[in-house]
């Protein structure tokens, strides 16, 4: 006797798949607060609005005259009392105490505190050099020593997925170094375009190893994951960066060389103090949101924003410092993206799995 098995036939419903979507998203929502909505809503649009201005606010130092890559490596930590301004408040509204330090925490700031100071300074160099759209590109590479790093440090697993895009993200930066003619200012030297190619690449590799290491810190020394936690560690880096890159500033004596390029800066001397001011703010901002975008979602939306934010820089370098865009550059561009959404997905998968084993 034959039988006939009846296999049930697969088809996709779009209008199915939209209203899973909207029921998903509308659960996720009334799982929490409004509140937690809006701190989410205004962190990302920090990192998508103060990254990227302050990147170009640090070309437009160079491209208008400056020349001191300390006093933009400051700028970028001089800002450190706005995250203070947020942290203190935190102590009376929540009626909590500072973290008390110990021997390693203050061990462990001081470190960090130093690599971010060497970090800021690398990045300027970057800045000096290369048009804002291929310093920003360049410093997409972070994501994959992030992701290197953190395997190595933390124990952070690595997927296919993961290893897929740290191999896009190098593809993407080998091309902008072949097409090296095509972006290079005219005033810039082969040799200065390359020292800042590659400061922007050490840089990167830097920021990968302190964004591992405060994870390491946040996990095994804090223990906890409170916001007001995240904040203490922000602003004791920060500072300590600070008095590092405030020591650097008096060996330089660049301090007392603030007055006579502001001076001779293009536009002004108001200009000049204009654009040190704002790239002190828009950097501590785009901080601040960083930290609330990792504490209130998760690495992987931090992930997805800062994908988002390479070509935003990119496009507002272009429109408005005129930088070069060559057919290489738009090619690195979209492999960096690709790499950023392989990397999201992986990273997203192994999340999906942690949690399925840990319920199981």
């Amino acid at each position: 006797m034959n039988e006939t098995t009846e296999r049930p036939s697969v088809s996709f419903s779009y209008s199915d798949w939209i209203s899973k979507v909207k029921k998903s998203t509308r659960e996720a929502y009334e799982s929490k607060p409004v509140s937690h909505w809006v701190l989410l809503i205004l962190g990302g649009a920090s990192m998508l609005i103060a990254f990227p201005a302050s990147s170009l606010l640090s070309r437009l130092y160079f491209s208008n005259g400056g020349k001191s890559k300390w006093i933009i490596s400051w700028v970028a930590v001089v800002g450190w009392p706005i995250t203070c301004l947020i942290l203190l408040p935190t102590y009376a509204f929540r009626n909590i105490k500072p973290t008390p330090l110990n021997t390693k925490l203050v061990l462990s700031y001081i470190v960090l505190g130093f690599l971010s100071a060497a970090d800021n300074l690398m990045y300027a160099y970057a800045y000096a050099y290369l048009p804002a759209s291929t310093s920003s590109l360049l410093a997409s590479s972070s994501l994959a020593f992030s992701a290197l790093f953190g395997y190595l440090i933390v124990k952070n697993p690595l997927n296919p997925s993961v290893i897929n895009s740290i191999v896009i993200i190098t593809a993407a930066m080998a091309i902008i170094a072949l097409d090296s003619s095509s972006d290079r200012y005219d005033y810039i030297s082969n040799r200065q375009y390359f020292a800042g190619f590659f400061w922007d690449i050490m840089g990167s590799v830097l920021h990968g190893l302190i964004f591992a290491l405060s994870e390491l810190v946040f996990v095994k020394l804090l223990g906890r994951r409170f916001f007001h936690v995240a904040l203490e560690q922000q602003v004791m880096v920060s500072l300590i960066a600070f008095a590092f890159t405030t020591i650097g500033m008096v060996v330089s004596k660049d301090f007392q060389g603030m007055a006579e390029e502001a001076k001779s800066f293009k536009g002004g001397e108001s200009l000049y103090i204009q654009v040190l001011v704002w790239s002190a703010v828009t950097f501590q901002l785009g901080v601040l949101g960083a930290t609330a975008v990792l504490f209130l979602a998760s690495t992987v939306m931090a992930g997805v924003l800062n994908a988002v934010r390479v070509p935003i820089t990119s496009i507002a370098a272009v429109i408005l410092m005129h930088d070069p865009m060559s057919g290489f550059k738009i090619l690195s561009l979209l492999l960096t993206f690709w790499g950023f959404s392989s990397y999201i997905y992986g990273s997203s998968s192994a999340n999906s799995s942690t949690r399925a084993s840990s319920s199981t």
